[in-house]
This record gives structure tokens, C-alpha cells and sequence, in this order.
């Protein structure tokens, strides 16, 4: 039945990207929760004669990735799993946000593992943001509960961000809810790595996605202060993705690419630099 490829939030973007290169070699499933955007990605990638189809889901709902993975695993051997779909500061409020990009990601990683095997690998997408969170502010509690009850962890975590200024909750929820994605990788690759399941997490900067646009001025002002003062495009970010799940990246495990053109770089010598004269 051959290799089969999951990308969540392959509707657009990055995910699409990637699956035109991954889709040379496996059976591409395209997932997403908007059916008139993977239509599309679907139509694109059957004219390039890749073998392709979607499955509509909601990455927040256990039961939803469920059927997922059975469902892939139903097409083939299921060898990558690449988890891009996610919601930013623009798109959702703070309790939202945390739901999709961190609770989204433990439902994928866990139900995924339960049907992948010996050479196979999980990429999940962060966000340079989980670099900008100072190591002093990181909830470890609070992600520490996201191996015991992912009901207790969200509830928390709800918690947490109701504390906060109203205006402040949907980018400390994007911000923590990536850094959450980062330390969530580490653990599950000790926990799966033995199975031969690698589990690996790479952190965007700012792309020319739709993603892209929507995070706006703020974020491109942000890339075009970086190292290479430039935003970065969607095929630049595929190859990487493509090269980190593929079998010449067999010992990369638990670890995260911050892939952003060098915009933390940039902000963290323009920090010291700050400090150094003050």
C-alpha cells in the first residue's frame, strides 16, 4: 500500500508546500478544518500527479484525531506525520488559541504514535515566539499536566490566562502555547523513541504564508529586522521540513530548528547591545 504522509493545516501554505515535495515519494492525506481550502490544495497537488486526498479534522478534538489516525493507517504505513496546523494571536482569543496549538499537538503526537512504528517521524511546528519567552516565566507546571490529564492541563491553563489583562491573553496564549509545543516534543521523543518513532519540532519566523498576512505588519517588521532582513518563503521552510522527516535525518530527535532568517539572533544582540550600554 506504500507510505503515507499526514500534514495538518495542509491546506494552505507551508503544509502545502511541504506536501508537494514529500508527495514525490508517499501517499499524501491533506488535513484541515476548512473543506473548501484542502479542496483546493487537493486540486493543486492532483495537477502536479501527486497521490492525494483529505480528511477533514479538528486537531483540538481527541476524538476527531482519532479517526484520523485510524484512518491513515487504513491508506498504508503511516512513515511521516507533519503537525502545521495552528491558530496566531489574530485569529482566535487566548483560550482558543491554547486549545488548537497545544492541546492539538498532544491529541496528534499521542494518537499518531499509537499507530506508527519503526522509522517513522513526527514533525510539529512551533513559532520563534517559544524563543521570546523569558526561561524564568516558562509554566513547567503547568506543562508538566499535560502528561498526566489533558483536561487538568487546559482547565489550568484557562485559569492562568484569565489572570491576565484582557488585551495581553491572546499573545501570552500564543506564546506559551508554542513554547509548550518545544518542551512537549522533547518529552514525547523519550517517550516514543524507543518504538523507532522519531519526534522532532521546528520554529518558523515570518513566511509569506496567509498565516503570514494575517499577523501583519508587526511580524514582517519583525523578519525585516533580522539577520537576513528578509521574510522568508514557503518552499525555503518545505525543504527543511521535508529534510528533517526523511531517513538521512535518522538521529535527530527530540530537538527544535528555530528556522527564522535569524530574526531571534537579531533581537537578542540587539538586547545585549542594550544592556551593555545602559
Amino acid at each position: 500500500m506504500g507510505n503515507v504522509c499526514v500534514i495538518t493545516g495542509g491546506g494552505s501554505g507551508m503544509g502545502l508546500e511541504a506536501a508537494k515535495i514529500l508527495g514525490k515519494n508517499s501517499k499524501i492525506i491533506l488535513v484541515g478544518r476548512t473543506v473548501s481550502k484542502l479542496d483546493k490544495a487537493l486540486a493543486e497537488l492532483k495537477t502536479l500527479g501527486i497521490d492525494a486526498q483529505s480528511f477533514p479534522c479538528d486537531a483540538g478534538d481527541r476524538e476527531s484525531v482519532k479517526k484520523l489516525a485510524d484512518y491513515a493507517a487504513e491508506q498504508g504505513t503511516v512513515k511521516t506525520v507533519i503537525h502545521a496546523a495552528g491558530i496566531s494571536p489574530h485569529m482566535a482569543d487566548g483560550e482558543k488559541i491554547f486549545a488548537i496549538n497545544a492541546v492539538g499537538t498532544i491529541n496528534i503526537d499521542e494518537e499518531f504514535a499509537e499507530i506508527m512504528g519503526e522509522g517513522s517521524c513526527i514533525l510539529n511546528v512551533s513559532s520563534m515566539s517559544a524563543y521570546m519567552l523569558p526561561e524564568a516565566n516558562i509554566p513547567r507546571q503547568l506543562y508538566q499536566l499535560s502528561l498526566q490529564s489533558t483536561k487538568a492541563f487546559l482547565a489550568a491553563a484557562n485559569q492562568m490566562l484569565s489572570a491576565v489583562p484582557e488585551e495581553s491573553r491572546t499573545g501570552m496564549a500564543y506564546t506559551i502555547s508554542k513554547n509548550f509545543v518545544v518542551w512537549f516534543t522533547s518529552r514525547m521523543a523519550v517517550r516514543y523513541g524507543k518504538k523507532g518513532i522519531r519526534i522532532v519540532s521546528i520554529s518558523p519566523g515570518t513566511f509569506k504564508t496567509p498565516m503570514g498576512e494575517i499577523e501583519g505588519e508587526q511580524a514582517a517588521s519583525f523578519a525585516l529586522r533580522g539577520a537576513m532582513g528578509r521574510l522568508g518563503e514557503p518552499e525555503e521552510i518545505a525543504k527543511m521540513m521535508a529534510f528533517m522527516v526523511s531517513d538521512e535525518c535518522s538521529y535527530l530527535c527530540g530537538v527544535d530548528i528555530l528556522y527564522d532568517g535569524g530574526s531571534v539572533a537579531a533581537m537578542k544582540a540587539m538586547q545585549e547591545d542594550k544592556a551593555q550600554q545602559g
